[in-house]
């Protein structure tokens, strides 16, 4: 089959000719149908990370159950389904407190994808830059047939962080005033979740006018251009001087998760939603005991994938949260690296990788 391989950081991807064996225990081949191109993969390419190379990135996937290994029963072949990533064993201390997102059970060790005699790694279990894609098959959510694919897949990560950050991370109150930093596709999510409950002010920050006009269409009630004046100002501004009830910070960057935790009220609370490197520490007033504020992680939008993936799909089939506006453009698997101009230039809410 073809996939995208990194072989090396800071290098585009190339189109390789791969193999991938048949499904392990517990395992279902899915052919993917299409891709979202995440910030979490444009990182991989141009950070030092976890990630071992050469590796097949792609996390942000949906398609068709082709295959299944011995012991599956969750789905069968012909099922259209949304990936969730990383691992959701359903036993471990975390899975069963309903901590899906922080399942310990770790990644499959086994090699899945070969090219030649070197195995491949495929990204957070998944590897959905690819035509196939063997995953743990309690990561698959089945989907009804009027759902469309490309739709699906956005769900499969940027619309299940967003709106997880907020309705699930630290569950945004009606009313409220919220506060977003970084518009991408994550970031819209959050503000849409912010709307969807309830909030009262949304305020969307970015350094591009046109991503904060599209925020406007997903919820925001305010917008601040970053380059133009200082987000904190702004926002307390908008909220009476006291600052906002939330901050997400949706960009991954020490100096913006100080201002998210700044530009929150006493007793408010800043939720790191970004991608920050291991190496970037955040300063932080060791006097923040007498601010009452909180500063709080968000992994996957802290979803149970098989409770909330499907109410995510129901309220798109039901007009009530938009993803066609997320799309920005698509592309074929061998335009990825054009994919990826397009991201870190800013040029998208996000693109899709359509396989037909």
């Amino acid at each position: 089959m073809k996939a995208a391989v990194l072989w090396e950081r800071r290098s585009p991807l190339v189109i390789e000719e791969v193999e991938i064996t048949d499904p392990a225990p517990g395992e279902a081949r899915v052919r993917i149908l299409a891709s979202g191109v995440c910030h979490s993969d444009l990182h991989h390419i141009l950070r030092d990370t976890y990630l071992v190379l050469p590796a097949v990135l792609g996390h942000e996937g949906a398609g068709v159950v082709e295959a299944v290994g011995p012991g599956v029963t969750r789905v069968k072949p012909g099922d259209r389904v949304i990936i969730a990533f990383g691992s959701k064993c359903g036993e471990c201390y975390f899975c069963l407190r309903g901590l899906d997102h922080l399942c310990e059970k770790p990644l499959p060790a086994h090699v899945r994808l070969r090219k030649g005699e070197q195995p491949l790694t495929p990204l957070l279990g998944v590897g959905s830059f690819a035509e196939y894609a063997n995953v743990d098959a309690t990561n698959l959510v089945p989907i009804p047939d009027e759902m469309p694919i490309d739709r699906a897949a956005l769900i499969a990560c940027g619309v299940t962080t967003g709106i997880g950050a907020a309705t699930k991370t630290v569950r945004v109150e009606p009313g409220s005033s919220v506060a977003v930093i970084g518009i991408g596709g994550v970031g819209l999510n959050v503000v849409q979740g912010a709307w969807l409950a309830g909030a009262a002010r949304i305020i969307a920050i970015d350094t591009l006018d046109y991503k904060l006009e599209l925020a406007r269409r997903f919820g925001a009630t305010h917008v601040v251009n970053a380059q133009q004046e200082d987000p904190i100002e702004a926002v307390r501004r908008y909220t009476g001087g006291r600052g906002a009830d939330y901050a997400f910070e949706v960009v991954g960057f020490s100096k913006t998760i100080e201002q998210a935790y700044e530009m929150v009220r006493r007793g408010g609370v800043a939720v790191v939603v970004g991608f920050g490197a291991d190496d970037d520490f955040v300063r932080l007033p060791a006097s923040l005991m007498r601010s009452g504020k909180s500063l709080v992680g968000c992994f996957y939008g802290s979803v149970q994938p098989h409770v909330d993936i499907p109410r995510y799909v129901d309220l798109y089939l039901a007009g009530r949260i938009k993803l066609d506006e997320l799309i920005s453009r698509r592309y074929r698997l061998e335009e990825i690296n054009q994919a990826f101009d397009a991201l870190r230039a800013g040029e998208v809410a996000r693109s899709i990788i359509v396989f037909e």
